[in-house]
């Protein structure tokens, strides 16, 4: 016998709204009760791209993979402007300029992995990329750089199944949401305007201190204050995420 229920026609309006909430809530969006919020469920891999809109706390960070000029004039620059940041270089990079590494670490930065090679994760495949991860981590470890956490992919080129690997090997996926390639060196002030005009609360501010950027450390003579004049606090990627309010997306 086939059993049919039927809502009375007073309450059916009621639990199609509770029937449609619930879906909604489980299947695409997840609040983080404090403003910021996960397009996905929490159980996906994902990289940080941005923190807490609602408050003013930005990251400022730095690729580095090669050359040994302009991070001075970039540390230099973070120096007088008391602004700390978050550096992501690569192991061969690291290996081959320990002293630098130390610096950036005495002056209060951040240290984050840039994998070993700096070469596209999305033109190797998956084997290739575990043993650049692992290979990096052992590295660090042996320059006295213990649990190397944070880990952005080179050129920013990643995927699910790159993040999911990173995050089994006990990584947290770093991205950015401002980027006005420094590298390409468009000019001082063309960089500083896309940061000075882009930035806003939460933000992950992508810059490099190779050789190859040879206008951001005078570019930052004007962002540093800028930003600051404008309400914002520089925190390190690990402060964002410590706070609690991140904002994760999937980056495809």
């Amino acid at each position: 016998m086939q059993h049919f229920y039927v809502l009375r026609f007073k309450n059916w309006k009621r639990w199609l709204v509770v029937i449609a909430f619930a879906l909604f809530t489980a299947t695409f969006l997840s609040f983080e009760g404090n403003g910021a919020f996960s397009i996905f469920s929490k159980e996906e891999s994902v990289a940080l791209t941005k923190g807490n809109a609602d408050e003013p706390n930005i990251a400022l960070t730095f690729n580095i993979s090669w050359g040994e000029e302009k991070v001075f004039d970039i540390l230099k620059q973070l120096e007088q402007h008391q602004v700390q940041a978050t550096f992501f270089v690569s192991g061969e990079w690291a290996e081959r300029h320990p002293d630098i590494l130390e610096k950036i670490t005495e002056e209060k930065h951040e240290i984050g992995m840039l994998g070993y090679r700096y070469k596209s994760y999305l033109d190797q495949d998956i084997e290739q990329v575990r043993k650049d991860l692992l290979y990096a981590k052992e590295i660090f470890r042996k320059l006295g750089y213990e649990d190397m956490e944070l880990v952005r992919a080179p050129s920013g080129h990643l995927n699910k199944e790159v993040i999911e690997l990173a995050e089994s090997l006990g990584n947290k996926v770093i991205h950015w949401n401002v980027n006005p390639d420094d590298w390409q060196n468009p000019g001082t002030e063309v960089i500083t305007n896309h940061v000075m005009e882009k930035t806003a609360n939460g933000d992950i501010i992508l810059l490099h201190a190779s050789d190859s950027a040879k206008q951001t450390a005078e570019s930052l003579k004007t962002i540093l204050p800028g930003l600051k004049n404008k309400g914002f606090q520089f925190v390190t990627i690990s402060e964002l995420i410590n706070q609690a309010h991140a904002k994760s997306d999937i980056v495809d």
